[in-house]
C-alpha cells in the first residue's frame, strides 16, 4: 500500500493522539510538494554511546524518526532492514544531511549497550543513525506526542504501532508512513525532496 493509503489509516489510528499534541494529520501529497503537518514534537533522549541527544540538535538536516525494540523477532527487524537499504542509497547525503533516529518502545530493557548491538548485528551506519532510550515516562511521552501505542505483552513482546515521521531542517513534521510494507522508493523520493527544498533556502 502507498504512503497516501497508509496516512489514510493513519489519521484514523492516531487522530486522538494527534488532538492531544496539538497536531493535525493531512493526507500526503506527491513528493514535489510535501506539506507541513505542524513543528515536529521535540524531545530528548539517550543515545546508544550514553549521550543524551535532542530533535533540535539535528536543525539543518532532514530527519527520520522511527519506533522500535531490540528483542523483536520479527517486524522490528523488517523495519530496520528497509531502513539500512534507504541509508545506502542516500550515500554522501547519510549523516551530513539526512539522518535517522529509532527510539525505543522498550526503555526497560533497551539499554545504550542493548542498543549499540542491535544497530551494529543489522549494518546501521552510526555516523548517521542514533538508537535512542530513556526513562519509562521519557519513552511514554515522546511516544504520545508521535501519535504512537504501545504495549508489553504477557510474554514479554511489545505490541505498538509502526511509524515513520520524516522532519524537514526546520523541524517542522512534512510526512509519515505507518506500517513496514511501505514502498522504500516513496521514502527514498520524499527524503530527497526535502533534501532539495533545504538546499534552495
Amino acid at each position: 500500500m502507498s504512503r497516501r493509503g497508509w496516512c489514510v489509516l493513519l489519521g484514523l489510528a492516531t487522530a486522538a493522539a494527534w488532538l492531544g499534541s496539538g497536531l493535525v494529520q493531512s493526507r500526503a501529497a506527491p513528493a514535489e510538494h510535501l506539506p507541513g503537518i505542524g513543528p515536529a514534537p521535540e524531545f530528548t533522549l539517550t543515545t546508544q554511546a550514553g549521550k543524551r541527544l535532542s530533535l533540535s540538535d539535528f536543525r539543518g538536516k532532514v530527519v527520520a524518526v522511527t519506533f522500535i525494540y531490540a528483542s523483536c523477532a520479527d517486524t522490528c527487524p523488517l523495519l530496520t532492514a528497509k531502513m539500512v537499504g534507504l541509508q545506502n542509497r542516500l550515500a554522501a547525503a547519510f549523516g551530513p544531511r539526512a539522518f535517522f533516529l529509532s527510539i525505543t518502545v522498550d526503555p526497560q530493557r533497551d539499554t545504550p549497550e542493548v542498543l549499540r548491538r542491535y544497530a551494529v548485528a543489522h549494518g546501521a551506519n552510526l555516523g548517521g543513525w542514533a538508537f535512542l532510550t530513556g526513562t519509562p515516562s521519557e519513552i511514554r511521552e515522546v511516544a504520545r506526542r508521535y501519535g504512537v501505542y504501545y504495549r508489553k505483552t504477557p510474554g514479554g513482546d511489545v505490541d505498538h504501532t509502526f511509524l515513520t515521521s520524516v522532519v524537514d531542517q526546520a523541524g517542522i513534521l512534512r510526512v509519515q508512513y505507518l506500517g513496514v510494507r511501505f514502498d522504500p522508493d516513496e521514502l527514498l523520493r520524499d527524503i530527497q525532496a526535502l533534501l532539495r527544498e533545504g538546499s534552495q533556502r
